[in-house]
């Protein structure tokens, strides 16, 4: 576990960079970034090479004892190259050119661009090949990042058209399977195809859905051109790439195939006021635990099991709508919470705040003027925090018992057609995911064609592609034994993006019910069930559920649905398949998942406080606190502190190793 630091000597004059690197080894840095905007510094005109500067920039680093990330510079094409090719410039939907005077202004599928990216990575590659100091690299920079995945220029258009040809047998047969006789949106060759301008009214959702998995090959492909150069190079080096939170428009498991390990940014006080619901005081300090550990499980899930943080915040930041400064220790708790869900390294963004340039309003670790910031306290606290930690920490890994199933193409249906304008595929995961973390359970995120065979426990919300395959499988899971929970919106399309029959499409059999109406919500309207007893409040999404040939669980109670089944359980084999026909508020899905872990023999803590999250590595329990609260916690008495002590103060950590479920926490 070690901390880095993200750096850009090119921002500082030359004889200041020995004294700032020595700092980052004061501070306790074990790796520093650097690179992925540097393209005009390292060929300033075609075929003039400088790369002097970096070498001598990784050498220091060298000699206080670190290592070096390398990036390659493909997010920022410089002027003399646009000038030189302006087709390689991206297309918004309208037809509008993106301009050169920012970054991510490139096609990803500009042959010329993708051949004037290879041969930098490869200058790059060949001129870092061996040095002892360089242990690997990051490809590119956030792909995808302010809504650059998808371009709509003359090369995607070529491209798409090629895409299409391999997938479908024939013309005939794509008309067929879009369901194009709709709105006479019929073709009588591939070569007519367009990507999906701008309209006067919505796209044919089949034709959106092929445009998104496009776009997402066209990155995976991009990316994959660059990892090839630089294993051939140097295949002592890892490769990775840093992606976003809740970042849906790559396929991230398709991405990480081509990887050592992912990474990602993680900006938790920005990232919680753009996530769906409202921002409490709290998280405006600290995040959400549970929206920051939902991006930790994915990135470390999505390329085995490893993942680092590439870009940690250091303070406050310039791009969210409120920027507000972190509360005191938050900084360091972050390192702490990625850490313990898996990273082996959290790298902040930045060393030194810039004093140019689109981001002068980004904090670092260090002021403009060099004096540190506030965030640089809490980075050396982490950096000695974690080497501190690593003699009580052990071989173990803390194996999650729960599988939450998560698709990207589930995600882009129901963009596409979300229904409802309140429903969020992202906002619901979250709901079942949350629900899990609250009760101290691990949870592995996985996509739906992994191996489950681990687990006992498996979360589906809104399988909305679910084919007959992943009905086997959980089928199949079940019979041997293990618990299968399947949320609204299941079943409901095939793959492309036209309704089944019936719903839940392929999963009706190991549901035992089908889905006879649905119906989307107001916040307003206060919709309810019966379950175990009580009344309970569901919101955005009900269906009730023709469920003859099963038991029903809950009954709605309110609307036209009053008196239908609402969720329903289906013995099969040795195990359960539950069906959740409703989106529960938080009483209901702490009620839920808390019968469901029971009768998969899954050991919980009581509900834990709202931004309060237990959790394990190594051997030992990080007890991570986001809010302005101090805790009081209690452990068995064999157990140890090993970081702190039975009351965590606000915005800090306390590390045990007691196991989570022996752990009890409130609020003092």
């Amino acid at each position: 576990m070690n901390i880095g630091v993200c750096y850009f000597p090119e921002h500082w004059p030359r004889e200041s960079w020995a004294e700032q690197v020595a700092q980052m080894a004061e501070a306790g840095i074990e790796y520093v970034r650097m690179g992925e905007f540097a393209w005009s510094r390292y060929e300033p005109e075609r075929g003039t090479y400088e790369l002097d500067w970096l070498e001598s920039a990784v050498d220091l680093v060298d000699e206080h004892g670190m290592q070096a990330v390398l990036c390659t510079p493909t997010a920022t094409p410089p002027k003399w190259l646009v000038d030189e090719h302006p087709s390689i410039l991206r297309q918004e939907r309208d037809g509008t050119t993106v301009e050169f005077g920012s970054r991510r202004h490139y096609c990803f599928n500009s042959a010329v661009y993708r051949r004037e990216s290879a041969r930098i990575v490869e200058r790059l590659a060949e001129r870092f090949a061996g040095h002892d100091a360089v242990a690997g690299w990051q490809t590119d920079n956030e792909y995808g990042c302010h809504g650059t995945t998808r371009c709509y220029c003359d090369d995607c258009a070529t491209a798409f058209r090629t895409w299409l040809r391999e997938r479908y047998d024939g013309i005939d047969d794509l008309n067929d399977s879009w369901g194009n006789a709709f709105w006479s949106q019929e073709y009588t060759g591939f070569a007519e195809i367009d990507p999906p301008r701008h309209t006067a009214t919505g796209h044919h959702p089949a034709r959106l859905l092929d445009y998104y998995r496009f776009s997402s090959d066209s990155v995976v492909e991009f990316n994959r051109e660059q990892c090839e150069i630089l294993r051939e190079t140097d295949d002592s080096w890892f490769v990775t790439h840093n992606e976003m939170s809740l970042f849906g428009a790559i396929d991230a498991y398709d991405l990480g195939a081509d990887l050592d390990f992912m990474s990602w940014d993680s900006y938790p006080t920005g990232h919680v006021q753009h996530a769906p619901g409202e921002t409490t005081p709290d998280q405006l300090r600290a995040g959400d635990p549970d929206l920051t550990g939902l991006n930790h499980a994915i990135f470390r899930d999505s390329a085995d099991g490893d993942f680092w943080i590439l870009e940690q915040q250091p303070g406050g930041v310039n791009w969210p709508p409120h920027p507000t400064q972190p509360g005191d220790g938050a900084m360091a708790l972050w390192a702490h919470h990625a850490s313990a869900s898996g990273a082996d390294t959290v790298s902040y963004f930045r060393w030194q705040r810039c004093d140019m340039g689109q981001e002068q309003y980004h904090a670092g670790l260090r002021n403009q003027d060099g004096s540190p910031d506030r965030g640089y306290h809490d980075a050396v606290r982490a950096a000695e925090d974690l080497e501190r930690l690593a003699e009580p920490m052990d071989d173990s890994d803390n194996e999650a018992r729960v599988a939450l199933l998560h698709d990207y193409e589930n995600l882009w249906g129901l963009q596409i057609e979300p229904a409802s304008v309140d429903f969020d595929y992202w906002d619901h995961l979250l709901t079942y995911y949350a629900a899990l973390r609250r009760h101290g359970v691990a949870v592995d995120v996985l996509p739906t064609d992994a191996d489950l065979s681990e687990y006992d426990a498996v979360v589906g919300p809104t399988l909305y592609f679910a084919d007959e395959d992943l009905a086997e499988r959980l089928d199949a899971f079940a019979r041997d034994g293990g618990e299968v929970l399947v949320t609204v919106r299941s079943g409901v399309k095939n793959e492309h993006n036209r309704l089944r029959p019936a719903l839940p499409g392929p999963l009706s059999d190991a549901v035992g019910a089908t889905v006879e109406q649905y119906e989307g919500f107001r916040d307003d309207a206060e919709p309810e069930i019966a379950y175990s007893g009580e009344s309970y409040a569901f919101r955005t999404w009900g269906e009730w559920l023709d469920a003859d040939a099963t038991e029903t669980v809950a009954l709605h109670e309110t609307g036209p649905a009053a008196g239908t089944s609402a969720i329903t359980r289906n013995a099969v084999g040795e195990g359960h398949v539950t069906y959740v026909g409703v989106w529960p508020e938080d009483d209901l899905a702490d009620a839920l998942v808390t019968d469901f872990l029971d009768d998969a023999g899954i050991a919980v803590t009581d509900r834990l406080p709202d931004g309060v999250r237990l959790s394990r590595r190594g051997g030992l329990t990080w007890v991570c606190n986001f809010t302005s609260d101090p805790l009081g916690v209690d452990t068995p008495a064999t157990a140890a502190w090993h970081l702190g002590d039975g009351t965590v103060d606000p915005f800090d950590v306390a590390v045990t190793d007691a196991d989570p479920a022996a752990v009890s926490v409130v609020v003092k």
